[in-house]
């Protein structure tokens, strides 16, 4: 090995560790963040299929296509039985 390649593995060593210390917990929250934004997104627009009108059906009709690839995945999870362990999650 070349004194550059050591170096390269040394500063990569160092950036993965900077990381795991400062930005992983960012990066969750940020998923954690968009997850829940993406659903209240759905139950506004698609309230309906639950019962729950909030949006004129027009509105929710104009969304529809951006909408449905996830649809079925939201179902699932906003019918989902839930239990006292689920709230500490």
């Amino acid at each position: 090995m070349s004194d550059e390649e050591k170096k390269s593995g040394f500063f990569d060593g160092i950036k993965s560790f900077l990381y795991g210390m400062a930005g992983h917990d960012i990066a969750c929250f940020a998923l954690k963040t968009r997850g829940s934004m993406e659903q209240l997104f759905i139950l506004i627009t698609m309230g309906d299929l639950l019962g729950i009108p909030i949006l004129p059906p027009y509105y929710s009709l104009r969304l529809v296509p951006y909408v449905v690839p996830q649809i079925s995945t939201w179902k699932r999870r906003m019918l989902r039985e839930r239990d006292l362990a689920d709230a500490f999650a």
